[in-house]
């Protein structure tokens, strides 16, 4: 298995998905012009991985703003971590926040809701 990583610009979030640790870490803004054809490398990658993931897979993601098209990426992100929870990896997700950041807490707390996922909430200091 590969790795898939992309250094993030003002536009598109920094990914990186360790496939041999079961780590997968996106931080930053997500505004790009097609979020579809931006996120399909990824949602590759997370199939990829499902066919053989390891015991314990960690989701981390530190975002500062995302788009409504992103918004739905993400949500397909976290049910192919779903997906991947249910067939035995235990999936964590981190939803990291800065601690006064009211709307990225409740967009965490929303996706927390929608999906069958342990999330923790990890606020962090401005």
């Amino acid at each position: 298995m590969e790795n898939y990583s992309i250094d993030g610009t003002q536009k598109t979030p920094t990914i990186n998905f360790d496939l041999t640790k079961g780590e997968l870490h996106i931080s930053g803004s997500s505004i790009p012009e097609n979020s579809v054809d931006f996120y399909k490398p990824l949602i590759a990658a997370i199939d990829i991985y499902a066919a053989s993931p390891k015991p314990a897979t960690l989701a981390s993601f530190n975002m500062r703003y995302f788009n409504t098209s992103s918004s739905k990426r993400i949500l397909d992100i976290f049910k192919k971590l779903e997906g991947i929870n249910r067939n035995g990896s235990a999936v964590t997700v981190n939803w990291i926040y800065e601690d006064d950041d009211d709307d990225m807490l409740e967009a965490g707390e929303d996706y927390q809701s929608v999906v069958d996922l342990p999330f923790v909430m990890v606020p962090v200091k401005v």
